[in-house]
């Protein structure tokens, strides 16, 4: 495979397509080396529009251990609008992929993942990539307690939730964001929360689907 052919395609045919257009995200995404994140077995598929598995596949599908289709990490990335002076906070590090494209934007990055293995793991791919200012902490995101370490400029939830949040809406700094994808399947939305002087402004400018985090709040299902 002529790697740099491969990431070349991606970005053109699968991210620039969905609406990602800055620049300084589409450059990123050409020099962050997706395929150094990507489990050994599977990364042949580094540039492939599907949700890599992060385990074996089957049990890691079903536990939403994936990495995110490249268009839709393209996407949160560039709404999310990150800054060079800002504090990130991200809840569900995966392989780190994800962190990284964040370390690169941002000043600082804490990186919440719900397992202790796939949180070594992206440990040492985000130490070799030399992204060092990027935390990667062994934690449940719908729980931790984060009170030491707010409130942020923007938080990113790398995958999916029933509702929004409050615990973590908290955390934000005036003028700071939130991007989530909220909804259950098969329509889901992603929810962009902007916390402004008058109050927060909720909008959600497109439809996808992602994994769901574990353990966030999820609505009572009525039966009759």
């Amino acid at each position: 495979m002529n790697v740099e052919q491969a990431r070349f395609n991606m970005i053109e045919q699968q991210i620039r397509p969905w609406d990602v257009l800055d620049a300084h995200v589409l450059d990123l995404l050409a020099v962050v080396r997706r395929e150094d994140f990507v489990p050994p077995a599977h990364r042949a598929l580094a540039f492939a529009d599907i949700e890599i598995p992060l385990r074996e596949a089957e049990a890691a599908i079903a536990a939403g251990q994936v990495m995110l289709p490249p268009r839709l990490e393209g996407r949160l990335l560039q709404d999310l609008e990150v800054a060079k002076h800002e504090k990130v906070l991200e809840i569900g590090t995966g392989s780190g992929f994800m962190a990284a494209l964040l370390g690169h934007r941002a000043q600082r990055v804490l990186t919440l993942e719900i397992d202790d293995g796939l949180a070594r793991t992206a440990h040492a791919n985000l130490q070799r990539a030399g992204v060092l200012n990027v935390e990667v902490r062994a934690a449940d995101g719908a729980s931790a307690d984060l009170s030491a370490d707010g409130p942020f400029d923007a938080i990113l939830l790398s995958g999916s939730v029933a509702l929004l949040p409050e615990r973590l809406l908290a955390l934000l700094k005036p003028g700071g964001r939130l991007l989530a994808v909220v909804g259950d399947e098969p329509v889901m939305r992603a929810t962009l929360v902007r916390q402004g002087a008058s109050g927060r402004v909720v909008t959600q400018p497109w439809d996808t689907g992602a994994p769901r985090l574990l353990n966030f709040p999820e609505p009572t299902r009525f039966h009759f």
